[in-house]
């Protein structure tokens, strides 16, 4: 499902140091394709240290947002940086090879306040099977180069990012350590009905205006499952086309369930996007299934980014906090 809250890093002081410092950061990073017969896919890698040197490689997999990995602006002594890798870079260990995937048709970054328009190509790969082939075979290519230097090799998806993670799993056996964040265990359709629900349960809907509401979303939902390859008709928002919807309607927990290596599912018990009771499926179903490999974390009062809105209506953040708890299960689950 599309993330709601985009993690945006900026940098403004008239110390331009600083700026040097995390700009060097994106500069570090190391640019790769992969190109077959019919595509060319762009991925791009983060080390702290030697390639010689890693032994471990974690592959991110960001939302569904329609927008390059980051985002740069320049101007007189200031450098703004915002981003859909919601990672402070400081934070992934020494020797790990950090990994994230440009959107098709997506540069590595662009210009703020710069238009890029989303390109035709994206609309045409937006499906959860193509984002799994993409991860897929960045994962082999990887593979081929470090294959005996790694111990592990850790796929992460967040928000949609999730669902992809949850058919990696099916296609690619490479893969030691799977974290699903902020991802339900249901159809995403499923939680449109649940928040309208939700709403009659706040009172801020009566049962009349709920089942007109539902009533509608079926409607819609008809429409899109009656045009499923659909990239010029579009819902809950325009860069989301009919074909993403219709291909990211598979339950991830049948996918999920099919995987027999150490799976960490997290979400906030005030996700916003996705429906808990959703994700409270995958624990039940595991259990249900006699399967071992889970571990699953409801984190209290923190939202779809991982975030906890204060009394001022402020956010703190709390992503750190969830992905320190990922690193420790990585680091004695085998």
């Amino acid at each position: 499902m599309k993330q709601l809250l985009v993690i945006t890093i900026i940098f403004l002081t008239s110390n331009f140091t600083v700026f040097a410092q995390k700009y060097s950061e994106l500069q570090n990073y190391q640019h790769h394709s992969i190109i077959t017969k019919n595509d060319t896919i762009n991925y791009h890698t983060y080390a702290k240290v030697k390639t010689d040197d890693l032994n471990s490689i974690l592959l991110y997999i960001q939302g569904s947002s329609a927008i390059s990995l980051y985002q740069v602006k320049k101007e007189k002594g200031s450098i703004v940086i915002a981003t859909t890798v919601p990672f402070d870079l400081a934070t992934i260990p020494d020797h790990f090879l950090f990994v994230v995937i440009s959107r098709k048709g997506f540069p590595f970054s662009t210009e703020i306040d710069k238009p890029f328009p989303i390109p035709e190509s994206f609309f045409e790969n937006q499906t959860l099977e193509y984002r799994a082939n993409q991860a897929n075979l960045v994962i082999n290519d990887l593979h081929k180069i470090y294959n005996k230097q790694l111990d592990k090799i850790i796929a992460l998806g967040h928000s949609e990012g999730s669902d992809v993670v949850a058919k990696l799993g099916t296609i690619n056996k490479k893969v030691t350590h799977y974290g699903y964040w902020s991802g339900g265990g249901n159809t995403q359709f499923i939680d449109f009905v649940t928040f309208i629900r939700k709403d009659v349960e706040k009172g801020i809907l009566t049962e009349e205006q709920a089942t007109i509401k539902i009533d509608s979303l079926f409607n819609d939902l008809r429409d899109i499952m009656s045009h499923p390859n659909a990239t010029d008709k579009f819902w809950q928002g325009d860069d989301n086309s009919y074909k993403r919807w219709s291909h990211f309607s598979e339950p991830p927990i049948e996918n999920l369930l099919q995987i027999n290596k150490p799976l960490f599912v997290a979400i906030g018990t005030k996700d916003q996007a996705v429906a808990p009771e959703s994700a409270y499926l995958i624990p039940i179903e595991f259990i249900r299934n006699k399967k071992d490999n889970l571990t699953f974390k409801a984190y209290p009062n923190l939202d779809h980014g991982f975030e906890m809105e204060l009394e001022n209506g402020e956010f703190e953040d709390h992503w750190n906090d969830v992905f320190q708890d990922f690193l420790n299960w990585v680091n004695k689950t085998q």
